[in-house]
C-alpha cells in the first residue's frame, strides 16, 4: 500500500496527489510571484535600455528583458502544468517592493550611473524573490527549473554591478541632479 507522501513524492507528471492541494496552491502562489517578478524585470530592463546611449549597455538591457520574458513564459508553462491559473502581468504595488520603482525617473534623467544603480536594486529584488521560492519546498521538476533562473538571474546581478562599477571607475558622467532616490 502507497500511503500520500510516497505518492506524491513519486509522482512524475509534475502535479501533487489531491490530497496535497494546499501544497499545490503554495506552489502556483510562488511560482505567480516569480512571475510577477521576471516581467517587472523585463518591463525595467526594457526601459533601462531605452534610457541609455551606450550600445552595450543598450544591448545588455535588451537581452535581459529578452531573458525575463523567456522565464516567464517557463513559469507560466510550470503553473499550467501543475493545474493553476498563471500571472499575466507584473504588479505596479509589488514592483515597489521589488526595487524598479525608481527605473522610470533615473531613465528620464539619461544618467547611465543611476540606470545601473537601479538595474542592480531590480536584481537585488528579484535574487530575493528566487532565494525564497527555493527555500519553499518546491517540488524536483519546479525546483530545477527555478533553480536554473535563479542562477541566470544571479549572474545578470553580477554583470549590471560589474558595469556600474565599471563605469563608476572609468569617471562615467553621472547627473545626479536628475536623479531622485
Amino acid at each position: 500500500m502507497i500511503n500520500e507522501y510516497d505518492k506524491s513524492s513519486t509522482d512524475t507528471s509534475g502535479g501533487f496527489a489531491s490530497s496535497d492541494n494546499a501544497d499545490n496552491n503554495a506552489v502556483i502562489s510562488t511560482l505567480n510571484g516569480l512571475i510577477e517578478t521576471c516581467k517587472d524585470g523585463q518591463n525595467g530592463f526594457k526601459e533601462a535600455a531605452e534610457g541609455v546611449e551606450r550600445s552595450d549597455l543598450k544591448s545588455l538591457f535588451y537581452e535581459f528583458a529578452q531573458q525575463r520574458a523567456q522565464f516567464v513564459g517557463e513559469l507560466q508553462s510550470l503553473v499550467r502544468t501543475i493545474g493553476g491559473d498563471p500571472e499575466n502581468s507584473g504588479s505596479t504595488l509589488a514592483a515597489i517592493h521589488r526595487g524598479w520603482i525608481n527605473i522610470k525617473s533615473v531613465v528620464t534623467g539619461k544618467d547611465e550611473h543611476a540606470i545601473l544603480n537601479e538595474c542592480e536594486r531590480g536584481e537585488d529584488s528579484a535574487k530575493n524573490a528566487y532565494k525564497s521560492a527555493l527555500e519553499s519546498g518546491l517540488p524536483a521538476n519546479v525546483l530545477d527549473t527555478v533553480q536554473t533562473q535563479y542562477t541566470s538571474v544571479q549572474s545578470a546581478h553580477d554583470r549590471v554591478k560589474a558595469m556600474r562599477d565599471s563605469y563608476k571607475s572609468e569617471g562615467g558622467s553621472t547627473n545626479t541632479a536628475s536623479t531622485s532616490y
